[in-house]
């Protein structure tokens, strides 16, 4: 069987790429699958702190201050969770260029299987994970904080945010899973 050249379809021609499960369509165990999936975490962890913590300033990683709504009361305390903020950040950052590290290295062996819709999608269901298993973790088991505190719909923020997760997650795995038919 001849090799296919820069600009033909291996998968088509039966070449090697069609002989390797999960690389045709981008499945699960694809580098890029993969190098999107950690970027996603780390994008859906700076939407998070961001728009909640920074724009929008109804939380903060961690919440110091002892009252209902989760509001500083001194600038010391305002101080102290910005830097927890801030290392919040910092983790995210280093999420990211460890996915931009990732999503280098699939490119270096990227063949047919360079999809844009398999990084999205994978990418969204990132944010997906993030968002849900954040949720879950820090908003309800260990309830350092909450999306919208003292609100009386509360709960009701918390669950869409981990529903947001969920949603996200599952598109983006269907997007990364799409059958190869359907995406020609």
């Amino acid at each position: 069987m001849k090799n296919p050249g820069p600009y033909e379809n291996p998968i088509a021609s039966g070449g090697e790429f069609a002989r390797r499960p999960g690389v045709s369509g981008g499945g699960s165990n694809h580098p890029l699958v993969w190098a999107g999936v950690v970027l996603g975490m780390g994008f859906g962890g700076l939407a998070d702190g961001i728009v909640l913590h920074s724009i929008l300033g109804w939380h903060h990683l961690i919440c110091a201050s002892a009252g209902e709504f989760c509001q500083p009361t001194s600038i010391e305390q305002l101080k102290l969770e910005n830097t927890q903020d801030g290392y919040f950040d910092l983790a995210l950052w280093l999420v990211l260029l460890a996915g931009t590290a990732m999503l280098f290295r699939a490119a270096r062996s990227a063949g047919p299987a360079w999809k844009a819709r398999v990084l999205f999608g994978a990418m969204l269901a990132g944010s997906g994970m993030f968002n849900f298993l954040e949720g879950l973790v820090n908003h309800q088991i260990l309830g350092i904080h909450h999306v919208l505190p003292g609100s009386p719909h509360q709960l009701l923020f918390d669950m869409l945010y981990l529903a947001n997760g969920a949603v996200f997650f599952v598109i983006g795995a269907y997007l990364v899973r799409w059958p190869r038919s359907a995406a020609a």
